[in-house]
């Protein structure tokens, strides 16, 4: 928690745990748009020294048990720093059903974002020429010397003054990403109003690390987990070892190339070793970009590179750049930037101009061991998250002190096993700082374990927590997104002795390629993909879904080998389409159920058995969603 110029009696009441402000009582009422949820309002200073002037009205929502004899709220908070918490309400409350039957559940959007006085600067919001490093000291004049004043430390505050106003004695804390940070902060503060911690997607108290070196740590061991048992056979057997030598060549040269739009446009692309990181990190939240990583790697090191900049390209908007996030209506990139740039630990003079602040963040760069930070480098410490934001940002609060112990109350931490933003490793670290903590670690998942998870394990963990049981650690699961082949960058390299076996792989591929697209947009977005919406295929063409499947329009995987057809979603249907491109056969080929294939190619009848037909079986996956896909967020 961070130390602030108290006035003296603002030190008296910290010293003696009174409350920093007079709280008058939150007047509750049915919300208009929300049915079971109460809402109501609470002002609470700017500045609780007053040295700065002015008011935020705080929004919050919950839903009333029907019993609630301990006075007590089971408090969901949001990640970000920016994420507004009032629309994931409902989400919440089903995520932590298992609590709520004599607990109150309590939701609000922190200060500065959602229905909370949300920070705007037009030089984050609005598209423009400048560097991130102007739009950032642009955003902190914009401000003012209110800036200071959006930090961990001063939501604490206003949680405390949320409790008191609502009448409970004691609050359960449920945090995902930066939440837990909150939480965990609130927790050190205010002990005895603390009585159990659920901690989804751990940023640790005196975090986030600006060199984000746990990250490297785990993309090693993720892309290690991935490729087990054998499954980047064919792929490549050194995975990590490929995505290093590929980023010492994006440090040198940029890939270049160009990517198909959802309208079959070709846009020219290209990317450096700060894009490849950009990719790595998006599949956290979209693990179809994760399964195409090693192969897609494997095809820009032998002179293909369309896989990887098409990956380069969803990425775009699924993750943070340069620190900035994609954000929804309510949230807010100037909340992200005020209360990262003012509470992270650099390792810089906080006092000093921003050229000086680069000469001291480089110099510490350069001090870290290269294998530390493999596949990477010192260029993706340095410049690959939030040091491009802050440097320039002028900083209106004293640096944050060291973190204060945690209380021993009850404590379960989610941690996806594929999170590279905030890793696995880290939930271990806090649970040892409390004793009887338990980590669950859910494999084959990424970011925001309630917003990620496929199977149940994170689900059960928390009703076992809430029963009094200790959480079983996740049975082993299939892994729903194995790495994916190789593309094939010729209809010549497609599996298969004819070249009519190879066509028919080369039309699967397609088929499976567009269906996996379409599933990852839909995880990243949250729900199933909308009629009409498009994407591009690797090649050519692109594809349309549709309420009867999705449309293929001259869709091509394997160069020149073009698919026209409606591809049937359901797994009892046959699909038919239509092949043709410069020097591949021409016909069309019917998919059936059984994994048998039949139709016609280049005027001869193909009738081939599942067991001889030698092609990709489609892949049957379906739209299966996260339960809480909108919880994701930095």
């Amino acid at each position: 928690m961070r130390a602030r110029r108290l006035l003296l009696g603002g030190l008296l009441c910290a010293a003696l745990g009174a409350p920093a402000e007079a709280t008058a009582a939150v007047d509750y009422s049915p919300c208009p748009n929300r049915i079971g949820f109460e809402c109501g309002t609470l002002t609470v200073p700017v500045d609780r020294t007053s040295a700065v002037p002015g008011t935020i009205t705080l929004s919050i929502t919950r839903a009333v048990a029907a019993s609630n004899p301990g006075h007590t709220a089971l408090l969901a908070l949001a990640g970000g720093p920016g994420q507004a918490a009032l629309p994931l309400a409902q989400d919440f409350a089903s995520a932590m059903a298992a609590g709520l039957a004599n607990r109150d559940l309590l939701v609000y959007d922190q200060r500065g974002t959602g229905a909370s006085n949300a920070l705007k600067c037009a030089a984050l919001d609005s598209p423009s020429t400048s560097s991130i490093v102007t739009a950032a000291r642009r955003c902190a004049e914009q401000l003012g010397p209110a800036r200071g004043f959006f930090t961990t430390p001063d939501s604490v505050e206003d949680i405390e003054a949320i409790r008191q106003a609502s009448g409970y004695d004691k609050l359960t804390i449920y945090g995902v990403s930066y939440g837990t940070k909150v939480a965990t902060a609130y927790a050190a503060r205010y002990p005895e109003h603390v009585d159990g911690l659920i901690l989804d997607s751990v940023v640790e108290p005196g975090g986030p690390d600006p060199f984000h070196r746990s990250t490297f740590t785990a993309i090693r061991r993720v892309l290690a987990d991935l490729c087990a048992g054998g499954d980047c056979a064919g792929v490549t057997s050194n995975p990590v070892g490929e995505l290093t030598t590929l980023v010492s060549k994006l440090a040198r040269k940029n890939l270049t190339g160009s990517v198909v739009d959802g309208r079959g446009h070709r846009i020219k692309l290209s990317m450096d070793d700060l894009d490849m990181l950009q990719v790595a990190l998006a599949g956290d939240i979209n693990p179809t970009l994760r399964s195409e990583l090693p192969s897609s790697v494997h095809s820009a090191l032998r002179g293909d590179p369309a896989p990887l900049l098409r990956l380069r390209a969803r990425a775009a908007g699924l993750n943070e750049i340069q620190g900035l996030q994609t954000a929804t209506p309510a949230d807010s990139d100037a909340l992200f930037a005020a209360t990262r740039c003012e509470e992270t630990a650099f390792p810089w003079d906080r006092a000093a101009a921003a050229s000086a602040r680069l000469t001291q963040a480089t110099a510490a760069s350069k001090a870290l061991a290269a294998a530390s930070l493999r596949p990477f480098n010192r260029t993706a410490a340095l410049l690959g998250e939030l040091v491009p934001l802050c440097v320039g940002w002028p900083v209106a609060a004293p640096p944050p002190p060291a973190p204060g112990p945690l209380p021993q109350v009850p404590t379960l931490v989610l941690e996806g096993q594929a999170d590279l933003r905030t890793p696995l490793e880290d939930g271990q670290d806090l649970a040892t700082q409390i004793p009887g903590a338990t980590v669950v670690a859910i494999p084959h998942t990424g970011h925001s374990v309630l917003g990620s998870d496929l199977s149940t394990c994170g689900q059960d963990a928390v009703s076992a927590f809430f029963a009094g049981r200790q959480p079983a650690p996740c049975a082993p699961t299939e892994n729903l997104f194995p790495p994916t082949p190789v593309a094939p960058s010729k209809l010549s390299r497609a599996p298969g002795s004819t070249r009519t076996l190879k066509t028919i792989d080369a039309v699967a591929q397609t088929l499976d390629d567009v269906r996996r697209h379409f599933i990852g947009d839909a995880l990243d977005a949250g729900h199933s993909p909308n009629t009409g919406s498009r994407v591009g295929g690797l090649r050519a063409g692109y594809a349309r879904y549709t309420a009867s499947g999705i449309r293929l329009v001259r869709t091509a995987y394997v160069p020149r080998v073009v698919v026209s057809g409606l591809y049937h979603l359901a797994t009892s249907s046959t699909t038919t389409v239509n092949v043709s491109g410069r020097g591949t056969p021409r016909g069309s080929l019917t998919f059936h159920p059984s994994g048998s294939v039949s139709g016609r190619l280049g005027g001869r009848r193909i009738q081939l058995k599942a067991s001889a037909a030698r092609a990709r079986t489609l892949r049957q996956w379906p739209f299966a969603l996260p339960p809480l896909p909108a919880l994701r967020r930095g």
